[in-house]
């Protein structure tokens, strides 16, 4: 039999020669420009970006921490430069139906320069109408107007009353009306007399009194034409004067927008309306400014010239290329804009200046980032924004509205045609969701940009990863570090993904080491950060989050949980499992035991039995059978029953890494050759007995090397492996340290038959083509076992026939 191969310590982790870092400390490098090893994802951003087809906006997917977002900002942002500037927006009011204000379309800058223009134009107005108005020309113009009108007014009144008194009628007036009296003689004729006259002579006055009323009906009629006829012609004079002192400084904006023709229809329809309302414009008496009616009056008419301001919604002028707008914390009315509300003698009311932007309508024209999970957390978000995508506009609009409520406002802005390009930020679970989940999806975000969590281990990525660390220091002002404390955080780069020819592209766990290193340093008073530093901070780190660690090996220390690291045994054997915490990972030990017999179960899972064992799990047990049946009962029938256990496993198991230690717990028993209990394992096995990679395999190691190390390492200890996860080995240098004084041993093995000669001390032995197994090997000596199982089972049957008959 040979001496098993065991792995050197140079293959327990990626050594990397200092001349790989062409620099002393990282101050002398330049930071890094982008990001690094994510090929892939930069491509796909790069063509996702440019592309100016309808529905390619941007789905970054992958593990948080890689870089996502801020990559997403840098780039975006750079390419926004590069682009034009989009146009302002405007809300004004609508003359024609106040209930939809009108949206403004200028270019850059140029919506400023409007608001500024309408606050001079109104100030203008305000001047040139109360100095217009404010003159003799005016009030002598009105004065004649209601002169001329009050004379023909007094000559109906003579002429009625002339009338009257050749009717033998008085007109009398008081604050009831008018009313008439009869003068029988020359004298008026009061109630008591009128009753004395004779019914002749009353029907005689009344049929003139009557004919008097239809006259003075006549006549109040064409009073109030007069009145009328005066107001209008007031009217026509302060229009004539209203448009002289209005006109000019209209045609002057018409001029300067000419370009725009919605602005010209704004201007007229304005002009109009300042002409309709020009009391509104006219000063009061400054020595009136104590009386409680005038004040009300130039409240009015404040209110009034309200709405000829103008909203600018978004205002680019002072933008250099395409906005890049990031929405950490987006609600629909942030996202979609708002209508606000003031409160006015208990009424909550709005108008078009209170209309309010969203992140939509500020990242117009350019690039807006929002988180995935964020969007589909709110109630109509994500529906509101697929909307807008579609139909490439948006309007603002109450969320009372949304829910179908009584809407409070009454506005209804018009649309704002939108151009933009939305960038979510999500995990790869919600890409998929969304994709099968909601149709639209795949026609709105074409562009999937997939972040990977690992990179190649290689030269280029390992000074990348120098110039970021370069880069991280000169931004936040910490000191840099040296070529060794750069090689200390590739191999912890490394370790986070277990594999020695990859780097984790979580740089957010990266920059923690950098930040704690840095405190190290300043507390040991470096002002350069080493490798010392950066062990001590991966040290630390894992220290504030190991006690439930440090509890369980202390239990196991103290045989409370009972795992043998020394002798031999039959039918038992060291597992391994490895432990996730959140930000902490370890492994753990524990012993799988195997008891086998006569019967017919087969293998029995007791977790399973329990209840207590995932599918994974029972598949790998199930896998054994299969393995067992296949080597040993192709001549002879299956007459067993074994049973294996997780002993002291007081929770759920899942995972198949431990089915090759089943199996050789099994075998141990049936042969009755005891196992090494200095030796565990990990890998899982499949029907034909190879073995098969399994996960976390480093801190497996460690685990078990924690162990033996605090009862005292006897030389004979170690670990065995798939042979596949040598690449995956990153362990810490004292587990190297000890490999390389030959106190732990690290075995990686291809199939179960390597395994049983470091296990058991003896060959595992061939087939021979008789069915039998090799002398002395421990194939023979299990398929003894399982023969004299089947013979015992067919002979004992035979008995009960013979004794029954």
């Amino acid at each position: 039999m040979s001496k098993p191969k065991e792995l050197e310590p140079k293959q327990l982790k990626k050594q990397w020669p200092s001349s790989c870092l062409p620099f002393e400390t990282t101050e002398e490098l330049e930071p890094l420009q982008g990001i690094i090893g994510q090929e892939r994802a930069v491509r796909a951003m790069e063509f996702g970006v440019r592309t100016k087809a309808p529905g390619y906006n941007i789905f970054l997917t992958g593990i948080s921490g890689t870089g996502k977002t801020t990559y997403a900002k840098e780039y975006i942002t750079q390419i926004a430069k590069q682009q034009p500037v989009p146009d302002d927006w405007c809300y004004v009011y609508n003359f024609e139906n106040p209930s939809q204000p009108v949206a403004i379309r200028l270019p850059s800058g140029k919506g400023k320069e409007f608001l500024h223009d309408m606050e001079e134009l109104i100030e203008d107005l305000k001047a040139e109408i109360s100095k217009a108005f404010g003159g003799d020309e005016y009030e002598n113009e009105k004065a004649l107007i209601y002169k001329e009108m009050q004379e023909k007014r007094n000559e109906l009144f003579n002429q009625f009353n002339e009338y009257a008194k050749q009717q033998g009628f008085q007109v009398n007036t008081s604050s009831a009306g008018i009313y008439f009296t009869p003068i029988v003689d020359g004298q008026p004729l009061g109630e008591e007399e009128y009753n004395k006259l004779d019914e002749e002579t009353k029907k005689s006055i009344n049929e003139r009194l009557t004919q008097i009323q239809l006259q003075a009906v006549e006549v109040i009629r064409k009073i109030k034409e007069l009145e009328k006829e005066a107001k209008n012609k007031v009217k026509e004079l302060e229009n004539r004067i209203g448009t002289f002192a209005v006109g000019i400084h209209i045609e002057d904006m018409k001029k300067k927008y000419a370009a725009y023709p919605k602005i010209l229809k704004y201007l007229d329809d304005l002009m109009k309306d300042v002409l309709q309302s020009i009391s509104n414009f006219k000063e009061s008496d400054s020595s009136e400014d104590d009386n409680p009616i005038i004040h009300a009056l130039r409240r009015t008419a404040e209110s009034a010239q309200h709405k000829y301001k103008v909203n600018l919604l978004v205002d680019n002028s002072d933008r250099e290329g395409a906005p890049v707008v990031i929405e950490y914390n987006p609600t629909y009315s942030t996202l979609f804009g708002s209508l606000e509300y003031e409160n006015k003698l208990g009424t909550m009311v709005t108008d078009f200046t209170m209309i309010k932007p969203g992140a939509i309508h500020l990242a117009n024209g350019g690039y807006l980032i929002l988180q995935a999970k964020d969007v589909l957390s709110v109630p109509f978000m994500w529906e509101g924004l697929k909307k807008v995508l579609k139909t490439k506009s948006i309007t603002v609009e109450s969320l009372r509205d949304q829910w179908g409520l009584i809407s409070m406002s009454g506005l209804k802005p018009e649309p704002i045609p939108v151009d933009i390009k939305v960038v979510l930020v999500g995990s790869d679970l919600l890409f998929q969701l969304l994709h099968q989940l909601d149709e639209d999806f795949a026609k709105l975000f074409k562009v999937k940009v997939d972040f990977d969590d690992e990179m190649e281990a290689n030269e280029e990525n390992l000074l990348g990863l120098a110039k970021f660390i370069s880069g991280y220091c000169r931004r936040e002002n910490l000191r840099h570090f040296s070529r060794d404390a750069v090689l200390r955080v590739a191999d912890y780069a490394s370790r986070l993904v277990e594999h020695q020819d990859k780097f984790t592209t979580r740089f957010n766990d990266i920059v923690e080491i950098i930040v704690e290193a840095n405190t190290w340093a300043e507390v040991a008073g470096k002002n350069l950060v080493t490798s010392q530093e950066v062990k001590k901070a991966i040290e630390e780190k894992e220290y504030r989050s190991s006690k439930y660690d440090e509890k369980l090996m202390e239990l196991l220390k103290n045989d409370v949980i009972m795992v043998e690291t020394e002798g031999e045994a039959i039918g038992q054997i060291n597992g391994l499992a490895v432990i996730h915490l959140g930000d902490y990972v370890f492994g753990k030990p524990t012993k799988i035991t195997a008891t086998t017999f006569m019967g017919r179960s087969g293998i029995v899972n007791i977790e399973r039995e329990v209840d207590m064992s995932g599918r994974i799990h029972s598949k790998g047990v199930m896998i054994l059978s299969a393995y067992i049946g296949e080597q040993y009962a192709q001549e002879i029938p299956l007459a067993l029953t074994a049973n294996i256990t997780f002993e002291q496993l007081y929770s759920g198991i899942e995972g198949d890494s431990a089915s090759s230690a089943e199996l050789y717990a099994i075998l141990s028993s049936l042969a009755e050759v005891p196992i090494k209990q200095g030796i565990a394992v990990t890998g899982s096995v499949n029907q034909k007995g190879e073995i098969q990679p399994v996960g976390g395999v480093t801190y497996k190691i460690e685990g078990f090397f924690e162990l033996c190390k605090a009862r005292g390492l006897t030389g004979e200890q170690g670990v065995i492996i798939p042979y596949q996860n040598i690449k995956n080995l990153v362990l810490k240098d004292e587990v190297i340290e000890a490999v390389k004084e030959g106190k732990f041993h690290i075995y990686p093995i291809k199939t179960i038959d390597e395994g049983v000669e470091i296990l058991m001390g003896i060959p595992a032995g061939k087939k021979l083509e008789n069915g039998f197994f090799e002398k002395g090997t421990l194939h023979e000596k299990v398929y003894n076992k399982l023969r004299q199982y089947a013979l015992t089972m067919i002979n004992f049957g035979k008995e009960e026939r013979e004794s029954e008959s």
